[in-house]
């Protein structure tokens, strides 16, 4: 066989670049959208109340807390708002990292079928999880507003700003999200983990109560939770008044929240090969 009519090579690269994982990760947009759609209508379809169960829990925990916090302790509110909104204002960023957390831990381990047979960018998947958590995070809304109506309580302007601090909570979400999930693919411990994580980051956030009531010499400190920048200007932006934003806090609970996310990209990136072996 000559020299001019052999085939033309095949080469098989061990991997693509930076460049061209992005891209596909727009390429498979469609796979992000059912994957996400799919989650959603498992979450309200398949429940016995359906969308109530995402206004009862917030409410439920809003009432417990603001009886033991408010009545019983009576701690102060914050900008002269009603307790109630005070405690809410807190736990819709709350519910929606808790619930982001727990679903972005379990999204890989899910959709094993799915990681081991196609090729897709595996961080569409926990990605997804977020945006039921999302919905939630928005069904849940409506309730703040109820809240506003049977207090009269009227935003200021500073209510503007509240998509910035949603981003901070989508940052803080996908980022602890993407750690978990890769972590959980090697280590099935943290299906257990993830729990403790919620249940106790719920007590040392400022949820049930105002990080004002932190000592001064303390406050730096606390802000090391990741939380506290995006509780703290959740009622900043909602509040409004006289409430103010620690902002030495903020700035380094804000830096924490991006090195989260940072980091999780870059971990996820890491061994995202592996998943399929493992899984």
């Amino acid at each position: 066989m000559s020299a001019s009519s052999s085939p033309p090579e095949l080469i098989i690269t061990a991997g693509q670049t930076e460049r061209q994982y992005w891209r596909d990760l727009w390429r498979y947009r469609e796979l992000f959208y059912f994957l996400a759609w799919r989650d959603i209508l498992v979450r309200y379809k398949q429940t016995a109340i359906g969308i109530v169960w995402a206004l009862l829990r917030p409410f439920l925990t809003m009432v417990v807390f603001t009886i033991v916090f408010g009545k019983l302790a009576r701690l102060p509110s914050e900008g002269g708002a009603p307790y109630p909104i005070l405690v809410f204002a807190a736990m819709l960023p709350w519910q929606f990292f808790a619930s982001a957390l727990s679903e972005c831990s379990n999204s890989l381990i899910s959709n094993a079928n799915l990681l081991s047979k196609v090729y897709f960018p595996r961080l569409i998947v926990p990605t997804s999880a977020v945006i039921v958590s999302f919905v939630d995070f928005m069904v849940s809304g409506i309730i703040l507003l109820g809240l506003m109506a049977w207090y009269n309580f009227v935003p200021s302007w500073r209510v503007l700003t509240l998509p910035f601090f949603v981003a901070i909570a989508f940052s803080a979400a996908i980022g602890g999200g993407l750690w978990l999930a890769a972590l959980n693919v090697k280590y099935r411990d943290f299906r257990y983990i993830v729990p403790f994580i919620v249940q106790f980051g719920l007590y040392i956030s400022p949820v049930g109560f105002s990080s004002t009531i932190v000592p001064d010499q303390w406050r730096l400190l606390y802000s090391l939770n990741p939380m506290v920048s995006v509780i703290d200007g959740f009622r900043w932006a909602i509040l409004g008044g006289t409430s103010q934003l620690y902002f030495p806090g903020f700035l380094l609970s804000f830096t924490l929240v991006m090195l989260i996310l940072v980091t999780g990209i870059l971990y996820f990136r890491k061994v995202e090969r592996t998943f399929a072996d493992i899984i």
